[in-house]
């Protein structure tokens, strides 16, 4: 189903409010390096999923959600004040992980990259097997083979008896 054009405002809205909120109100040490990716606000504009992501190695991302988990309801309180709508939706916070399914599709483009080189090195000096045109010319024959293997130069009807055995 596609989005409803309010929920769509209110994600930008509570996106804004959240980035703000975390730049500015939230000062909990544990908040490492958190960017705010994007929010997805259901139909019903009752819950909000704030995806994030954090720069730093798992133990931040540890800290961070930690620290997002506990100041949730201040940073709802302030979105709510922002919207000014009649019911705050609830904020849950997921971790985004496409910067990590990004890193593993440049990986992969890499390493193909890598194989297509490789490859390309291998077909710079290489040769056919066998003749370049394997294929078998009839009209080349001087010795008249290639009468033999049409038909023979035997009477009218020899050789049009298929699957008849005479004895």
């Amino acid at each position: 189903m596609a989005d409803h054009p309010r929920a769509l405002r209110l994600a930008g809205a509570i996106q804004r409010t959240v980035a703000l909120a975390l730049e500015t109100e939230v000062k909990d040490p544990r908040l490492g390096f958190v960017t705010v990716t994007g929010v997805k606000v259901t139909g019903d504009l009752q819950n909000a999923t704030v995806f994030y992501t954090v720069l730093g190695d798992d133990q931040d991302r540890i800290h961070s959600a930690a620290a997002l988990e506990s100041t949730k309801g201040r940073i709802r309180s302030m979105v709510g004040a922002e919207l000014g709508t009649r019911l705050t939706p609830t904020l849950e916070f997921v971790l985004d992980a496409l910067p990590d399914t990004t890193a593993s599709l440049d990986r992969a483009l890499a390493e193909a990259h890598e194989r297509d080189a490789a490859a390309a090195r291998l077909r710079e000096g290489a040769h056919y097997a066998g003749d370049p045109d394997p294929y078998r010319h009839d009209d080349a024959d001087d010795d008249g083979a290639g009468e033999a293997d049409r038909g023979g130069e035997g009477g009218a009807g020899e050789g049009t008896d298929r699957g008849v055995s005479r004895p």
